[in-house]
Order: structure tokens, then C-alpha cells, then sequence
């Protein structure tokens, strides 16, 4: 008799097995991170994937919800399911349901009932991705912005480090943030040119809505030569939405890694 996947699972335990998944995914088809009605999201997209594997309907939470357009390499997931999976058996089931969509499942481990994606993370990294060139894009078309004028990326790693730190982000934060706070701490923002590539690389235990895409759009200013130093500090201590600089296109921007 073949053997189903619960089968072969590791032993059953009294409580209901908790799952950590790593993720990647483009973000070009969805809609974004989270569930919408009748929109394709990567979060929909693995809860069809796990109905089809187990049988069962179950939430999956996100480290991050990233917004339409933006990818993962990194993204951290969890989900209860009743029957307990061995983690390498689960991870090679969701990957089979998940086709064609773009998205994978790296890793899968079984953690504490105590573990939650979102509220236990305590880093998240960012990296957004610029060509910086005249040539149109082919290789990295949908997968970096493509900035045709030549950044001084000097000047923009020295203005981002006024971002660092603690501060009211209200500038930086779409108008339909959730946040209780605008206060965020960040701790890193540099941007680093390797030949035509230019990338804004960020870490922060958590961060508002477009916050990260909002920065790099005033830091491209500031490349540009249209904004200093002082015009990026101004904005900042403006905590006004309209004193932001253009807010950078989704398709550049990676959620890396998550700590814990």
C-alpha cells in the first residue's frame, strides 16, 4: 500500500506540530503578501498549496507583508497543521502544489507552539536593487529599477546615514499605513555601487508601510544632484508625506533575510 505524506511523517505529538517556512518568490503576479478578495497573493497561493497537501484549510502568517511587485529571498512563514509532517516531506509538498506559481519553499523546520514569524522577528533585511544605465533592461527586466542618469552613489550613501536611528518617519510613510507609531529605528542604510549595479541595502527590526521604497526614491534624488544632504535631513524633520522625494517602483526592492 503506498503511504500517504502524514504516513511518513515524524511521530505525533499532543499539541498541533508548528512549521517555520522560508520563502522566496517574485512578486511580479501577486498582489502583494497578504490575502485580497479575488487577487492573486503569495500568501493565497501557499494556503492552496497546504489545503492540497494536508486537507486542511490553514492560515499562513508572514514575517512581512510585502507590498504588490516586491520579492523575497528570504521571507519567514508559519503554520499549524494537525497532522505532523516530517519538515523535508512538507517543504517538498508545498513546492509540488505551489507550481507554476513563482514561488518556493527553501526550508522547513519544525519550532515551538511560542514561535511567530512576525512578532518574534527581530531583524529584517532589506536590499533594493538599481541599473543604474542607459541600455534598456533584459536579463533583470521586472527585477530592478532602471535609473538612466549616473548616481553619485557617494553622496547618497553619506545623506542616507541622517536616516539612521530613531525617528518619526511620518515623511517616509504611505498615507495608508497601519502603524500605530511613525517612530522606527534604523539600523543600517548604505548604498553600494558595483559597476552599473547600485545597491540600498537596509536592516531594521520593522519598518511602515513603503517605507523602505520611499527612502530609496529621495536617495535617488539626491544621486541625481535635485536634493543634498540637508533637503533629505529637512524632509525627514518635516513628518509631512508630500515633503518625501518619488517613491521607487516595487520591482527593485528584496526582503532578504529575517533574524530571530
Amino acid at each position: 500500500m503506498t503511504e500517504n505524506l502524514g504516513q511518513r511523517c515524524a511521530s505525533k505529538t499532543s499539541r498541533m506540530p508548528r512549521y517555520k517556512l522560508t520563502i522566496e518568490y517574485d512578486g511580479a503576479p501577486f498582489c502583494g503578501w497578504q490575502l485580497q478578495p479575488k487577487l492573486p497573493s503569495v500568501q493565497g497561493a501557499l494556503e492552496a498549496a497546504a489545503l492540497a497537501t494536508c486537507g486542511e484549510a490553514v492560515r499562513v502568517h508572514g514575517a512581512g507583508r510585502t507590498d504588490a511587485g516586491v520579492h523575497a529571498l528570504g521571507q519567514v512563514a508559519h503554520l499549524d497543521i494537525a497532522k505532523p509532517f516530517r519538515a523535508d516531506k512538507l517543504r517538498d509538498a508545498l513546492n509540488a502544489h505551489l507550481r507554476p506559481n513563482p514561488v518556493a519553499v527553501l526550508a522547513a523546520e519544525i519550532v515551538p507552539d511560542t514561535f511567530e514569524a512576525r512578532f518574534s522577528a527581530v531583524r529584517r533585511h532589506y536590499r533594493y536593487r538599481i541599473a543604474n544605465r542607459r541600455s534598456n533592461l533584459a536579463l533583470d527586466l521586472g527585477k530592478v529599477w532602471r535609473v538612466p542618469k549616473r548616481l553619485d552613489t557617494d553622496a547618497m550613501h553619506r545623506a542616507a546615514q541622517v536616516l539612521i536611528g530613531k525617528h518619526d518617519f511620518t515623511t517616509f510613510r504611505d498615507t495608508e499605513c497601519q502603524a500605530a507609531s511613525p517612530e522606527k529605528t534604523l539600523d543600517v542604510l548604505d548604498v553600494i555601487r558595483d559597476g552599473d549595479a547600485v545597491d540600498i541595502v537596509t536592516n531594521a527590526r520593522s519598518y511602515l508601510h513603503s517605507q523602505v521604497r520611499s527612502m530609496v526614491g529621495s536617495l535617488v534624488w539626491v544621486g541625481e544632484g535635485r536634493w543634498t544632504a540637508d533637503d533629505l535631513a529637512a524632509a525627514l524633520a518635516a513628518r509631512r508625506r508630500s515633503a518625501c522625494g518619488p517613491v521607487a517602483p516595487p520591482e527593485g526592492l528584496y526582503l532578504v533575510q529575517v533574524d530571530y
